[in-house]
């Protein structure tokens, strides 16, 4: 199958090599670009909650870091919490790959009155936020890191989608299916035609909005349920 990954750096490049591996044709062609934000993360921190390995990678070379490492890490899912083990925190607890689910391992673990330090992105789905704070944990958000889309389809892609090359496309969140969507101003047909991947049903929500053919969504949000759809 011939698939087209959006997906940012460094993330695009390994699912590439896992759907080559399957027998995939693929083109990559991140549509994304994340950029790290300077945010201040001194404090007092009982623990330190990610929903995304970017932010992670955002800290990588904060000066607050090693003091971050002491606390607890709250992970979304497994592949973040991966992350925050190989970048040094040593109490490391994954929920199952959902925000809902990470609220309550927290609230599960955590008392009212302790403060929670919440590195998150620009744009983040579900209200980790909310969840903590109904509970009486106090909960200092910042934000690491932005993702930055492209105005248009880089040439080589959009003469793909107008020749019909590309029969997949894979979408691992809700701003990359949108960013997609937003590329294909003048090719809309052709950008819809092909199979549309997502991670989860929030992620497939624009694509079947804007009457995109065919749509399969993982049966777990994460990227070995996602690539587990795609046939060699």
């Amino acid at each position: 199958m011939r698939i087209l990954v959006t997906r940012p750096e460094p993330d695009g490049e390994r699912t590439a090599a896992k759907l080559r591996a399957r027998g995939c044709e693929v083109m990559l062609a991140p549509l994304l670009r994340v950029e790290t934000v300077d945010a201040d993360l001194d404090g007092v921190w009982h623990a330190v909650a990610v929903t995304s390995v970017n932010a992670l990678r955002a800290i990588a070379d904060h000066p607050a870091l090693e003091s971050l490492l002491e606390s607890p890490a709250y992970a979304v899912g497994g592949r973040t919490a991966d992350a925050a083990l190989a970048q040094g925190f040593a109490n490391v607890v994954s929920g199952d790959g959902d925000v809902g689910d990470l609220a309550r391992v927290m609230k599960s673990h955590l008392h009212p009155g302790m403060r929670v330090l919440y590195l998150v992105g620009e744009d983040r789905s579900g209200d980790l936020t909310g969840a903590l704070t109904a509970a009486g944990i106090e909960v200092a958000t910042r934000m690491v890191y932005r993702t930055l889309a492209l105005p248009a389809f880089p040439p080589d892609v959009r003469e793909a989608l107008v020749a019909g090359w590309i029969e997949g496309v894979l979408h691992f969140s809700r701003r990359s299916a949108e960013t997609y969507l937003g590329c294909a101003a003048g090719l809309t047909e052709q950008a819809l035609a092909p199979v549309h991947f997502c991670l989860s049903r929030q992620v497939a929500e624009p694509l079947a909005a804007a009457g995109a053919h065919t749509i399969r969504t993982a049966d777990q949000p994460n990227e070995a349920a996602l690539v587990g759809l795609i046939a060699g």
